[in-house]
C-alpha cells in the first residue's frame, strides 16, 4: 500500500486549503484513514480521522474549521481546511490503519499559513 498526499501550499490567514490523499494497493476493511500534522519542535499529532464506516474524529483545535471525508471507491481521503490560522502551519501527513494494527504513512505535505 502506498499513500500519496497532495494539496499543501501557502495560504493567507482565514483562507481555505484542501488536502487529498490517495491510496494504492489493497485496502482491507475495517480501516481508518486520517491526517496528522507536525509543526517544528512539536510532536506529530492527530488532526482528523475517518473510519471505513464513515465515523469521524476531529480534534478540538480544528473543530468547526476542518472537515474530513473519504471516498472508499476511489480510496481517497480529503481534509478540507477553512479559516486557517498561523498555528495550523505544519507538515501534514496522511495515515492508513488497517485492522487496527497495520499502519501506512504518506509523505508529508507542507501547509503554511501567513499572517
Amino acid at each position: 500500500v502506498q499513500l500519496q498526499a497532495s494539496g499543501g501550499g501557502l495560504v493567507q490567514v482565514g483562507g481555505p486549503l484542501r488536502l487529498s490523499c490517495a491510496a494504492s494497493g489493497s485496502i482491507f476493511t475495517p480501516n481508518v484513514m486520517g491526517w496528522y500534522r507536525q509543526a517544528p519542535g512539536n510532536q506529530r499529532e492527530l488532526v482528523a480521522s475517518i473510519t471505513s464506516g464513515g465515523r469521524t474524529e476531529i480534534v478540538d483545535s480544528v473543530k468547526g474549521r476542518f472537515t474530513i471525508s473519504r471516498d472508499n471507491a476511489q480510496k481517497t481521503v480529503t481534509l478540507q481546511m477553512n479559516s486557517l490560522k498561523p498555528e495550523d502551519t505544519a507538515i501534514y501527513y496522511c495515515k492508513l490503519i488497517i485492522w487496527g494494527r497495520i499502519e501506512y504513512w504518506g509523505q508529508g505535505t507542507q501547509v503554511t499559513v501567513s499572517s
